[in-house]
């Protein structure tokens, strides 16, 4: 590992930044630095730059593109203490698209096609409580409170904790796959003794039970979050307590799900249902016609020497 990797490894984990945070910009920096094989040490401004068009040129996710900037912008605003090229160094804007969600029938459908009964229990945790991937696989068996019918989300986002509601069907699917795979410590452990289940592998089971189900919209394990979202939303849950539930910082990102929720949407008329439903106006009488306003006819000649009067 060279000297400024460990300096920048050290900088985030001063900084509490999460493991998951840790590796993804060292990723990131790692990547640029082999773009152009040089030590990012000896890289300025129009190196950044270069980097990011070829990152557009390349079709990377905006995701991926914001997530570099940040690294890079880390790298010389804190390691490297070169703050005139942090300036340099733009977000991309990302497009606010509204997420996939899945209808109810459609959660039912995805549940009814795995036959992998781990993989249901995690796949019905999640869309139960709103986790994000992260969150579920990182569970412990001792994070499941039945006395106060809560899970304990621990060092979530923004290593921040938080509690979730847990009904009493999910603390019985609970019981049951516990009673069956008796996990110790990780609820839902890997094959490698005392680790957690990779990230990917769950990722590659949920995209082909999805295709299995015929599902067609563009979902991911995430795409069961937001469902959760909206349809607690549109059973009545208010926007402040969302925003707890899902561990959201700012209410601005939790009101996303207002735009996605379709419940509000049929209470609203169409205005050309109402056009159409009532009843056609009454013809009103013309207005009569002054007779001046007419051509006089070969009928109407006045007498001879009797002159017709102007209107």
């Amino acid at each position: 590992m060279t000297p400024l990797r460990q300096r920048l490894i050290h900088d985030l984990q001063l900084r509490n930044y999460s493991p998951r945070t840790v590796e993804c910009y060292v990723s990131a920096v790692a990547h640029f630095a082999r773009h152009f094989g040089r030590s990012p040490e000896h890289l300025g401004a129009e190196h950044t730059r270069a980097y990011q068009l070829h990152l557009l040129q390349q079709k990377a996710s905006w995701s991926r593109f914001n997530q570099t900037t940040c690294a890079l912008r880390f790298l010389y605003g804190v390691t490297l203490q070169r703050p005139d090229t942090v300036v340099l160094i733009p977000y991309g804007k990302r497009p606010k698209s509204l997420p996939a969600v899945l209808s109810p029938d459609e959660v039912r459908r995805l549940f009814d096609v795995v036959n992998v009964p781990w993989f249901l229990m995690l796949l019905q945790l999640t869309y139960a409580c709103g986790l994000r991937l992260g969150e579920v696989v990182r569970l412990r068996v001792t994070d499941v409170d039945s006395a106060r019918m809560a899970i304990h989300i621990r060092c979530a986002k923004g290593q921040k904790d938080r509690l979730v509601p847990l009904s009493a069907a999910l603390l019985e699917l609970l019981r049951d796959y516990w009673r069956r795979y008796r996990p110790r410590e990780w609820l839902f452990p890997s094959r490698r003794q005392g680790k957690h289940l990779n990230l990917g592998s769950v990722q590659r089971l949920s995209r082909r039970f999805l295709c299995a189900s015929g599902i067609t919209k563009k979902a991911s394990m995430h795409t069961l979050r937001h469902s959760y979202a909206t349809h607690v939303l549109e059973a009545g849950c208010d926007l402040a307590c969302l925003q707890k539930l899902l561990g959201h910082n700012q209410i601005s990102t939790t009101l996303r799900y207002v735009h996605i929720g379709q419940s509000h949407l049929p209470r609203v008329a169409s205005p050309l249902d109402t056009l159409l439903a009532s009843p056609p106006a009454q013809e009103t009488q013309a207005c009569a016609t002054p007779p001046w306003t007419s051509e006089p006819s070969c009928d109407s000649t006045p007498p001879p020497g009797q002159q017709q009067s102007p209107p």
